[in-house]
């Protein structure tokens, strides 16, 4: 499946009146299925929380401006190289982004095809962000 913008943008906008709710379901799902990353992260996640959420929303918004959109993957996947984040992580997060936008879009907002345009807007997401990550961690 291809992205599909439509699909992303429409599904993210019944998400987001949720705000900081969404991050916050986010978190407690990744580290309830995936404990040894949590001490990769703050105590207190509300700056986190805040930053995944702003996060979030300029991808949406520079979903259709490739240039824009690959400049802050990578800038994102090099600071998270800092903080210690690994390439095998980010299937853990990918599925906890998944299950916390499948939650909060509901059953009628999330179908099959919004999953699969999600899914494949997450490999991008992974992949920019693991070679930057990956060429910050070598450059180290």
């Amino acid at each position: 499946m291809t992205i599909n913008p439509v699909l992303i943008k429409s599904s993210f906008a019944v998400v987001e009146p949720h705000g900081t709710d969404v991050t916050a379901h986010f978190y407690q799902h990744l580290f309830e299925h995936n404990p040894g990353v949590r001490p990769l992260f703050a105590e207190h996640l509300d700056a986190q929380q805040d930053r995944l959420w702003a996060a979030l929303g300029a991808l949406v918004t520079h979903l259709e401006d490739t240039e824009t959109l690959v400049g802050i993957l990578r800038d994102l996947g090099g600071r998270h190289a800092g903080y210690g984040a690994l390439p095998e992580h980010f299937p853990a997060v990918g599925a906890s982004l998944l299950a916390t936008l499948r939650h909060f879009a509901g059953e009628e907002a999330w179908t099959a095809e919004v999953e699969a345009s999600w899914t494949a807007v997450y490999g991008v997401i992974a992949g920019t962000m693991t070679e930057a990550l990956t060429a910050a961690q070598s450059h180290s």
